[in-house]
């Protein structure tokens, strides 16, 4: 018998084995259905952009050639991103009520391959990469004619980030390029020259389980080959100037007022331990000319960084220009060497050095947890946020940048898991040197506050006006049923014409002009409804306890055309476990019963039109109060969670108990390993992308802070593959061959995989060649629906699949 047959069809042939296979016609529709435009807003809020993205990926585009280095994954014809949903097409929307349809760019370049879209800071261009499979180059579209053009035939370099970014005359970019005569790249030694060495030296350096790093000399030269880039002031006449010489350069950011360009930059020594992040790297501030004129860090490699959430490299981090002045630095420097571990009242302090630079640093603000972002505003107003992961609280300074001696006053402090309590997060506006800064009112007092507004009956997104001398909010504008309602942004300074995205369970989000002064609303867009054989669908979230007491929340879906008394149907139940620290903050609703849902790909609610019930999203909170931490009673809580949403959905009568089925994909593939290990309350599990021996991840993962040393016991409990004998549900394994998550190496299914086989135990496992952690290509996609299809036919329905 011949092991291979390329004349087989497997379109017709019957063995499930061969192939990539088509679920039913239903599922493939709504997978492969294009998703409603992306927006983005001109700097002017007269005008909007329509992006329709491609759908999937091909086999084929999949396949092409990938390189996978320092922890990047990119494409050596074209020195950008290896895997790519590009937009297809732009239109431009005016906002002007009563403005018409929106209107398609001309002069876009056939079978374009779109990216980076940004607006000039005057409103008037929109620049964009378009990917061929020569390289990237750079494309502007004037909206004033409405024509796309290619700005020049040089090439960028995209393997970090965008490759160009506007400066603020509105008249030039600043690009990262592939050097012009850069030549042909290094070739693999047929022959290794030297072993490959590596030596601790004694040297503390924890690491997670990091997936694409450099393993050898030549992996370096590589890395450095393609890595490497010239910075450019290009015109949108396509006149260039070089700036400097080549380099390692990771971004490039002209100051407000273009006189200036912070620029960061890769440093050798590379490591074999940590992704290029970590590297050394350079951050200096070049003047226009792009003559370096003051050093802000030499970063070493930053490969001993302990594991805890709160770790930062020590020296100056994320450096960058105020947004609300001409040319200001600001940066970050950990007070207690970056380690969490380190007994320290002051953790972070953030420093601002106005240009030309020559005077000391000015300490804006001392932190006592760990700075996490800061919004300006004006020489008077600035929000630091700072956070602490192991007791979740939040806390927000306003501070006075040209006026340090005032001190940081505290607006809010709060923990940011609870979600009923949650101020909001304040509205940004341009400014013409292309950033963005708080929106004030026209008495520049008040800042605006928009939020999802959750609440026992659910998110209703809200609009406040919040007073920041008096630290108090009024209410605006509430989202009012049956519909889900938020603010994108304000039109105009009053605070009362308002762009919203808006929609229903029946309705996807369209776009509107809500007055609220007038109380009008105008449509600026009609999208139609992607999945019109959803149409029907149940939806409603219900709320239980567990034995616990806590209150646990999930949303229940019923297929079209159901009716109350149609009796118990199949079931799967579709979850992500997550820790908090708070039994109250892990019980609240963060969910609307009104929106529409988005159904990525590989949903499991695509299942609805085959007639399964989906018990989507069923909270599996792993709480760990006080001292106690989440994951010491984690088998338990996950019990208890599972045990309360099956005994739910049986006495509304909507599921046989017999015929529920659990899945997951990452972490929630681990929960359903641990569920299949550990009860007896489901008929089949299917787990996509997991990791299932936490020996294999020895430096934390998910939440966990702990190494395998310190909490081995916790580690063994939690992994299903240590408890497998347990398991007798069939389990369908699901894995991307190029997995680059941390620590969901391919390996985790492969062992899973192979010691459920030891044990006799029904299990499949499917691997998809080239795809990573979550599944790209229109083949891949549609043949795991078939395989959860299949599965649930024949271990939930009963019937026989094929």
């Amino acid at each position: 018998m011949a092991l291979y047959n390329e004349n087989r069809n497997p379109a017709v042939e019957s063995d499930a084995d061969y192939g990539y296979r088509l679920p039913p016609k239903e599922m493939a529709a709504i997978a492969t259905a294009f998703p409603v435009p992306d927006i983005s807003l001109d700097p002017t809020r007269s005008k909007m952009a329509l992006l329709q993205r491609e759908a999937l990926l091909s086999l084929e585009q999949l396949s092409r050639s990938e390189l996978r280095l320092a922890g990047l994954r990119f494409s050596p014809d074209t020195n950008g991103p290896s895997r790519m949903l590009y937009y297809k097409t732009i239109q431009l929307q005016s906002l002007a009520p009563g403005s018409g349809p929106a209107v398609t760019l001309s002069g876009l370049p056939p079978e374009a391959q779109i990216a980076n879209p940004q607006w000039s800071p005057d409103g008037r261009y929109l620049a964009f990469s378009n990917t061929t499979g020569q390289g990237i180059n750079l494309w502007v579209a004037d909206t004033h004619t409405g024509e796309a053009f290619q700005v020049s035939e040089v090439l960028l370099n995209e393997i970090f980030t965008s490759g160009f970014v506007w400066h603020p005359d509105s008249k030039s970019l600043l690009c990262r390029l592939v050097p012009p005569n850069r030549p042909q790249p290094p070739e693999k030694p047929a022959i290794p020259y030297s072993p490959n060495i590596q030596e601790t030296q004694g040297k503390k350096a924890p690491g997670r389980t990091y997936q694409d790093l450099l393993i050898n000399p030549f992996d370096e030269w590589l890395f450095a080959y393609y890595a490497t880039s010239c910075l450019a002031r290009i015109g949108i006449d396509g006149k260039m100037t070089q700036l400097g010489e080549e380099g390692l350069y990771l971004g490039a950011r002209p100051s407000p007022d273009g006189q200036y360009i912070l620029v960061d930059q890769l440093k050798p020594p590379f490591s074999y331990l940590v992704p290029f992040p970590r590297f050394p790297r350079q951050v200096e501030v070049w003047d226009s000319a792009g003559r370096p004129v003051f050093r802000v860090a030499d970063l070493p490699l930053a490969d001993d960084v302990p594991i805890a959430m709160d770790a930062v490299r020590r020296g100056r981090r994320l450096c960058g220009w105020r947004a609300d002045a001409d040319a200001t630095l600001y940066w970050v420097e950990a007070a207690d060497q970056g380690d969490p571990a380190v007994e320290s009242e002051v953790r972070d302090r953030l420093f601002t050095l106005a240009a030309p630079f020559t005077e000391a640093p000015v300490l804006l603000a001392e932190l006592n947890l760990r700075y996490s972002h800061v919004h300006w505003g004006s020489d008077d107003l600035a929000l630091v946020y700072e956070r602490w992961w192991k007791t979740r609280r939040e806390k927000v300074w306003r501070l006075s940048p040209a006026h340090p001696e005032k001190g940081a006053r505290l607006v809010f402090d709060r923990s940011f898991e609870d979600a009923y309590g949650d101020p909001g997060h304040p509205l940004l506006q341009p400014t013409s040197g292309g950033t963005r800064v708080l929106m004030t009112d026209t008495g520049g007092t008040n800042i605006f506050l928009v939020g999802r507004g959750s609440s026992p009956e659910g998110d209703r997104p809200f609009l406040d006006r919040f007073d920041i001398e008096q630290k108090k909010s009024v209410r605006l504008w509430r989202s009012e049923p049956p519909y889900y309602e938020y603010v994108i942004t304000i039109l105009d300074q009053a605070g009362e014409l308002l762009l919203t995205s808006r929609e229903n369970v029946e309705e996807p989000a369209n776009y509107y002009l809500r007055n609220l002064k007038s109380g009008t609303l105008v449509a600026l867009t009609s999208f139609p409804h992607p999945y019109p054989m959803l149409k029907g669908i149940t939806k409603e979230i219900i709320q239980y306890r567990r034995e616990d007491g806590v209150m646990l929340s999930a949303t229940l879906y019923l297929p079209p055309g159901y009716k109350p008394g149609d009796g118990p149907l199949p079931m799967l139940l579709w979850a992500y476990p997550r820790e908090y620290k708070s039994a109250d903050a892990a019980g609240q609703l963060t969910d609307s019963p009104y929106r529409f849902d988005r159904i990525g790909p590989t949903s499991p609610l695509s299942l609805l039109t085959q007639g399964y019930a989906i018990l989507d999203n069923p909270a599996m909170p792993i709480i760990g109060e006080g001292e106690a931490q989440p994951n010491d009673n984690y088998v338990a809580q996950l019990k208890a969670s599972a045990e309360a949403a099956v005994a739910e959905v049986v006495k509304r009568g909507v599921a046989d108990p017999k015929r529920i089925a659990v899945g997951g994909h990452s972490y929630g593939a681990f929960m359903t390993a641990n569920l299949l290990a550990h009860t007896d309350l489901f008929c089949a599990g299917i787990a996509r992308s997991g990791a299932y021996n936490r020996t294999l991840t020895p430096f934390g993962f998910q939440a966990e802070e702990r190494t395998l040393w310190e909490a081995p016991d916790v580690y063994m409990a939690m992994s299903p593959y240590m408890h497998l004998q347990n398991i007798n549900a069939p389990l369908l394994l699901i894995h991307g061959e190029a997995d680059n998550n941390a620590g969901t190496h391919l390996m985790q299914s492969e062992r899973f995989y192979h010691a459920l086989q030891g044990h006799g135990k029904p299990a499949r496992l499917v691997i998809l060649p080239h795809e990573s952690h979550g599944y790209q290509a229109r083949e891949s996609v549609l043949h795991v629906l078939w395989e959860m299809h299949r599965w649930l036919e024949i271990h939930a329905k009963g019937m026989n699949g094929g």
